[in-house]
């Protein structure tokens, strides 16, 4: 089509006149305000994308990536609970101002396989069609003077406990000015990060703030999405509007620095912003998995004073480890891990729920079973018992002698101290090249020590225990010292066979074909220690002597064995999960953990040797007899 040269002529003309008015709202205050405190986000960098949960799936990025997309659904919940579909491919306008009961539909399912969401991301990055993106609110309050600028982060999928489609998330800075140019001029003064139903805030100055220039540096939490202010893992217990898990926000890390886009405070069902007038869900309603609502619903975007001065100022932090035994606060990740996992098995199908929870119940019961839990008589202590009797018979047993054994317990605490010290001096604080990671000779060793030591330490302290019972055996009486010098006299022996039980295992397991020979002598080998200490055998006859012990009597092992593990790795965990709920800090919290397993250690350590002696007495009864023996007699049982 040919343009006649009058009209071009004022096309042209027009088009001088507007560019000033571009170029003024390109270098307007307000955006030259949202502009100069944009954040800078670092991401959990995923090492193998696009299905790595435990890693950052997906960026800030723009509401584009459901409006107008030919595979996202528009819903709406009927009174009888039924869904219909309003229209495919919603756009900005189909959505503006519908209320609470539509929903936005994205294509997989978020209770199922939810790296059906990560390609689709995957492939919408690489169309150019996710651009990394963050919606700039300037809000005032009524009554209240100042600013803020907000910085509303918008996520295609949220991959945390609560498993749902889109997440909103963010941030805001305040100033105590009321024009953006008086704050562009004066600065920040506050700030705080949007975390789940709650936030962290803090002083501009503050040190935990970081900053490239005037922009913020920030950390979504993986999957959650939730923002932390440093690179580490938080421990989240529900106060002040936190979530219940653990948000990951440790390295590796990718930086993305996002655009920010100027939106209005009160916008209009025909502007450009329309879709903000949209109070429905932006993904599938699934009751604990519901997608959730835009900024505008969120007490923060009318009310941003009032909301911040009720956030918390902290957030608790991973501590690096336990003292002793395993991590009370990452067990407590664990579990509400699990919890969350099985709260969605039921949304997805409440018969596997119900059957996951019979199945745990019946594991539970094939540990605990039906038993006699009495009489128990500590005056012979080489003596057949039941599970029971096992159970309460170390307990008594430990309380008759807790003067001896709550020391040698508490002494786990000094040697696992002892052995990470030595980790310490052997990585000789020398650097690590940061383009390898922990390398060099000198940190493998430090790695081992500190991963073997604590395993060592346990493997000590239990021998002093069971030296304990053989002086009480032969006198009558235990003591501490005596205990301790006793196993030091056996020292060598007691250590290198306590390594060579998993070590000899991990060996056969290696095959992949010897797996099921590997778990059936790991608890043919549970009773090296015993043999050792007392019988005075070298390491090769202690482990013949166990598998010797053992054989005949290999589920009966497994199961009593198996419950005093359970209880020496879970109780501490478990006060722990209980603790955290509460106002102590998660340091106390880890250290009450390692002292009630350091004093768990002796219990155990009875309960196996009250087995031993089970299992030598129940050898004296009825020998076991060659395993082609025992087979050929179950037929004609079965035939009789």
């Amino acid at each position: 089509m040919t343009v006649q040269p009058r009209r071009l002529a004022l096309i042209a003309t027009f088009a001088l006149l507007l560019l000033p008015a571009a170029a003024q709202a390109a270098s307007s205050p307000a955006q030259r305000l949202i502009n100069a405190y944009a954040p800078i986000t670092m991401l959990r960098e995923e090492q193998d994308p696009p299905c790595e949960t435990s890693a950052e799936q997906y960026q800030p990025t723009s509401v584009s990536t459901v409006l107008g997309n030919p595979a996202v659904g528009l819903k709406r919940v009927e009174e009888d609970g039924s869904e219909v579909l309003v229209k495919q491919g919603p756009t900005a306008a189909d959505v503006a101002g519908l209320g609470s009961d539509y929903h936005l539909e994205l294509p997989g399912d978020p209770l199922g396989d939810t790296c059906v969401y990560a390609r689709d991301f995957a492939r919408l990055k690489r169309e150019g069609k996710a651009p990394p993106t963050t919606y700039a609110h300037i809000a005032r309050q009524v009554g209240r003077p100042g600013l803020v600028v907000q910085y509303w982060f918008f996520w295609y999928f949220n991959q945390f406990n609560d498993l749902h489609e889109g997440d909103w998330e963010g941030m805001q800075i305040a100033f105590e000015t009321n024009t953006a140019r008086a704050a562009l001029a004066k600065g920040p003064s506050e700030m705080v990060l949007f975390q789940h139903a709650g936030g962290e805030r803090a002083n501009w100055e503050d040190d935990k703030v970081e900053k490239e220039g005037t922009h913020p540096v920030v950390y979504p939490a993986a999957g959650s999405h939730a923002t932390f202010y440093d690179s580490t893992v938080y421990v989240e217990n529900g106060q002040g509007g936190s979530g219940v898990g653990c948000d990951n926000t440790s390295e590796p890390l990718r930086r993305v620095a996002v655009r920010p886009v100027l939106v209005p405070t009160f916008p209009n069902t025909t502007g450009r912003f329309k879709w903000l007038t949209y109070f429905g869900h932006w993904g599938q309603e699934k009751g604990f998995n519901n997608g959730p609502t835009g900024p505008t619903t969120k007490t923060q975007w009318l009310e941003p004073f009032s909301w911040m001065e009720g956030q918390r100022t902290t957030s608790p932090r991973l501590p690096g480890g336990s003292i002793a035994g395993p991590a009370v606060t990452s067990a407590f990740c664990s579990a509400v891990e699990e919890a969350s996992n099985l709260i969605n098995l039921e949304a997805r199908s409440r018969p596997a729920a119900i059957g996951t929870i019979v199945g745990v119940a019946l594991l539970l019961l094939l540990f605990v079973g039906v038993t006699r839990w009495g009489p128990i008589d500590l005056g012979e202590l080489r003596q057949r018992r039941a599970f029971g009797q096992l159970v309460r018979a170390a307990r008594q047993l430990y309380g008759r002698h807790w003067r001896t054994m709550v020391p040698i317990g508490l002494s786990a605490l000094l040697i696992v101290g002892g052995v990470r010290g030595l980790a310490a001096l052997a990585a000789g604080g020398r650097g690590v090249d940061s383009a390898a990671g922990r390398a060099g000779t000198h940190l493998a060793l430090a790695d081992t020590i500190e991963s073997v030591g604590p395993y060592v330490a346990g493997a000590i302290v239990a021998a002093v225990v069971i030296f304990a019972v053989r002086l009480l055996t032969e006198t009558g009486q235990m003591g501490f010292v005596d205990s301790w010098s006793g196993m030091l006299r056996r020292f060598w022996r007691v250590v290198a066979g306590q390594l060579l039980v998993p070590l000899a295992s991990l060996a056969l397991a290696i095959t992949v074909i010897g797996i099921p020979l590997a778990i059936w002598k790991f608890v043919s080998w549970q009773f090296v220690q015993q043999e050792i200490l007392f019988e005075d055998k070298g390491i090769r006859d202690a482990f013949r002597g166990s598998s010797e012990l053992v054989r005949g009597r290999w589920w009966h092992t497994v199961r009593i064995a198996g419950f005093f593990w359970l209880v020496s790795i879970v109780t501490g965990p478990v006060l722990g999960f209980a603790l955290i709920f509460t106002s102590f800090s998660l340091f106390w919290i880890n250290l009450i953990g390692s002292v009630v397993f350091a004093l768990l250690v002796p219990y155990v350590a009875l309960g196996r040797t009250l087995l031993y002696f089970d299992l030598g007495a129940r050898a004296e009864e009825e020998p076991a007899k060659p395993w082609r023996e025992r087979w050929q007699r179950r037929p004609a049982a079965a035939e009789a």
